[in-house]
């Protein structure tokens, strides 16, 4: 079969001939694969900057962690892979496999569970989002965040702020569901003013924050309390597109009543992660046949996969692979 294969980690993926895997139990199932997203989560295990990485295979290893694709009866399902999905032929989880509606299309599809996952687990079990409440999406210009921003208020969300640098996407998600928008190509003094202003009128319930680094310091600055009551904050790391350290006060933690958590791979329990496959997943692919949640894609094909890799690809949208 044909698959995108890495041989050595941080080399680009190549479009090579690769043994077709072979179920060994009654919990797999072989799948053959129409459409994968390149996410950040792929790119960093292949490159293995990522903690869930693996050791190297000199034989080479198929990447991909999911996908959309066929499974012998003709039924089109969304699985999450035990062999590389990036490749015609896949190794896939029996329990973690969904079936799709009609009226999705298999890019669409492909591009929305890495994203799903990275928004509705953190908005659902970390920060335990409740109708009516306001939140804070630091870095709201990626494809994740901009499906946490739909769906912060599909789960009821009354206020939705978005940070981000680029103005023009900036702008574009007050059409799907941002209520007000904070510039970060402002200087630090000027966005922390705007910060606590919002937090004076409309007090923040919950943080996402998808950049960490330097924004992050500058929320917990405008966070930090001055020995009176606080309101209740959630703040959950999701991401650290501007850096993997902060520096962060013992103060703001001793001065705020706030929650510190993240969401990713390894924090979710079992009974979450069940959830996600059999009722978030399921729900979003629903919104999205419906066209009530916006997706924003762009496709290319496998045998481009070298030169596709490290593309630029516009804010807010999903790079997916057609096989």
């Amino acid at each position: 079969m044909k698959a995108a294969v890495i041989y050595k980690k941080g080399e680009l993926p190549k479009y090579a001939e690769f043994t077709e895997p072979i179920v060994q139990n009654e919990n797999e199932v072989l799948i053959s694969v129409k459409a994968v997203a390149i996410t950040n989560l792929d790119k960093g295990i292949a490159s293995g900057d990522h903690y869930s990485s693996e050791s190297e295979n000199q034989n080479g290893t198929v990447i991909g962690s999911d996908g959309i694709g066929i499974l012998e009866n003709g039924t089109r399902v969304y699985a999450r892979g035990i062999s590389g999905t990036i490749a015609e032929k896949a190794l896939v989880e029996k329990n973690r496999m969904i079936p799709l509606p009609a009226g999705l299309s298999d890019a669409t599809a492909a591009a929305m569970p890495n994203a799903v996952a990275g928004s509705a687990m953190a908005l659902r079990f970390r920060a335990q989002i409740k109708s009516g409440e306001t939140v804070l999406i630091n870095g709201a210009t990626g494809f994740t965040s901009q499906m946490a921003v739909q769906m912060a208020k599909h789960y009821g969300a009354k206020k939705v702020i978005v940070t981000g640098r680029n103005e023009e996407t900036l702008q574009n998600l007050l059409a799907i569901g941002a209520d007000e928008i904070i510039s970060l190509k402002q200087d630090d003094q000027a966005i922390i003013a705007q910060l606590k202003a919002i937090q004076e009128n409309t007090p923040v319930d919950i943080i996402l924050d998808y950049l960490w680094g330097h924004t992050a310091e500058l929320i917990f600055s405008f966070l930090k309390g001055k020995g009176n009551f606080t309101h209740r904050v959630r703040y959950v790391s999701i991401g650290a597109m501007s850096g993997d350290s902060i520096q962060l006060s013992a103060s703001v933690l001793r001065s705020v009543d706030l929650q510190l958590s993240g969401s990713g791979l390894g924090s979710w329990t079992k009974d979450e992660v069940k959830l996600l496959f059999s009722e978030i997943l399921p729900e979003m692919f629903l919104l999205a046949a419906q066209n009530q949640l916006k997706v924003n894609i762009e496709t290319v094909s496998l045998v481009d996969i070298e030169k596709a890799w490290n593309i630029e690809v516009a804010d807010g949208k999903r790079l997916v692979v057609i096989i």
